[in-house]
């Protein structure tokens, strides 16, 4: 044990120092180690970010929550004239379907506008405008930095009262204040009443709460001329996760009755689920991952085969060393361990490099998507080092440690 240790002390400080009176050759070895672990860090962190800022958004919506609209989110086995030509749901087929279903604990009518918003000389573009009712509240998991949700009275009388998203309210009220003010939305007034905590999805773009802003779909309906015409989307939320298929049901039989549908009529609406979505989002994350897998392997052959050639290079120059130490008793295996050490070495060195421009890269990346650095990158990075180290170093180990020492003492 004690001789296994001393040969790998040994074989470590000849290694750094080959690697030190070499330092050009080897920082030229490890370029190709360090963009493809840097390639494979930098897209694992965004992959990562990018699912758990989803699953976040999705959070936030409620986990529990069913969308009935004449548009199905997922089912392409339904040709796409055939949901075009499907009759709109109206305020009317909402009013009566909540008479009819007993299960959800809410369910809320949904009416989007893409609009800005201003105040004063500030405004925001490209914001979507959510007409609902104050049952809207219980649908979601959603917080308040300030204020409230509108009330039944304020929902029922078509109030002009708005709640802004965080982005939102930063932008037009980058001091805080936005409480009591009145912004335009459509050349309407409406008071602030409420600002929602900051949810962070960079996946759900324009149907992240922290780009909306909710108000009365009375008010909607009323004041914005598009709103009168097309349709809603009704929310629909069970009592919890496990209630969530008997709910679609019951659902499903409800609107059928609001259709007017004969018992061997089609459905002419669907039921748009979250995990659905979340299906969409894992396959779509698959999809990426097997692309960055393949780039990174290649990026990594890439890279292994440059530290190959330079370990080959190496062990060309250091033949008469070779020769010399195996003719005064260094056996095969120590040969061996030291190249392969060597090519490891250098590889890690490569991979620290390209961890730190993960780590710089993503503190720039975070000015615009949800990436974030934490210690299973680490190590993967060592395991990928290492791996790749000692796969490119075998090599040429193998052909210095089978070296006749003679043949070697003569090299010139």
């Amino acid at each position: 044990m004690k001789n296994i240790l001393f040969e790998l002390k040994e074989s470590l400080i000849i290694s750094l120092k080959a690697i030190w009176s070499n330092k050009v050759r080897s920082i030229l070895a490890t370029l190709g180690i360090i963009i493809g672990v840097w390639a494979v860090t930098l897209m694992v962190t965004a992959n990562q970010g990018i699912d758990k800022s989803f699953q976040e958004g999705v959070a936030s919506m409620g986990s529990d929550n069913l969308y009935i609209d004449k548009w199905s989110w997922f089912n392409n086995d339904i040709p796409w004239w055939e949901l075009r030509n499907r009759r709109d749901i109206r305020m009317e087929d909402y009013e009566r379907f909540q008479e009819l279903v007993k299960l959800p604990i809410a369910v809320a009518p949904m009416k989007y506008t893409f609009s800005e918003i201003k105040f004063g000389s500030e405004i925001v573009e490209g914001i979507s405008i959510v007409g609902t009712t104050h049952e809207y509240i219980n649908t979601t998991t959603l917080n308040f930095d300030a204020g409230r949700f509108f009330n039944e009275l304020e929902s029922n009388g078509g109030r002009n009262v708005v709640i802004l998203g965080f982005t939102i309210a930063d932008k037009l009220f980058p001091n805080g204040n936005a409480l009591d003010n009145y912004v335009k939305i459509l050349g309407k007034k409406l008071k602030v009443i409420g600002v929602l905590s900051e949810q962070g999805s960079w996946v759900m773009g324009a149907f992240n709460p922290d780009n909306q802003a909710f108000l009365p779909i009375e008010f909607s309906l009323k004041n914005f001329a598009g709103d009168r015409f097309g349709g809603i989307t009704i929310l629909v939320r069970a009592p919890n996760s496990m209630m969530v298929d008997e709910v679609e049901q019951e659902s499903i039989g409800a609107m059928r009755k609001v259709r007017g549908l004969r018992y061997d009529e089609m459905d002419d609406f669907s039921i748009n689920r979250q995990d659905g979505l979340l299906s969409e989002i894992d396959s779509t994350m698959g999809v990426l991952g097997a692309v960055a897998f393949i780039l990174t392997g290649l990026g990594l052959f890439v890279g292994g085969i440059g530290i190959m050639n330079i370990m080959f290079v190496s062990v060309k120059e250091r033949t008469r060393e070779i020769g010399i130490r195996k003719a005064i008793g260094a056996k095969r295996r120590t040969i061996l361990g030291q190249f392969i050490l060597e090519s490891v070495i250098i590889c890690m060195l490569g991979g620290l490099i390209g961890f730190i421009l993960t780590a710089l890269s993503s503190l720039i990346m975070q000015q615009f998507l949800p990436v974030t650095v934490n210690m299973n990158i680490v190590i993967i990075t060592f395991i990928l080092s290492s791996l790749v180290g000692i796969t490119a170093g075998l090599a040429p180990a193998y052909s210095a440690a089978k070296m006749d020492p003679v043949d070697a003492l003569r090299y010139e």
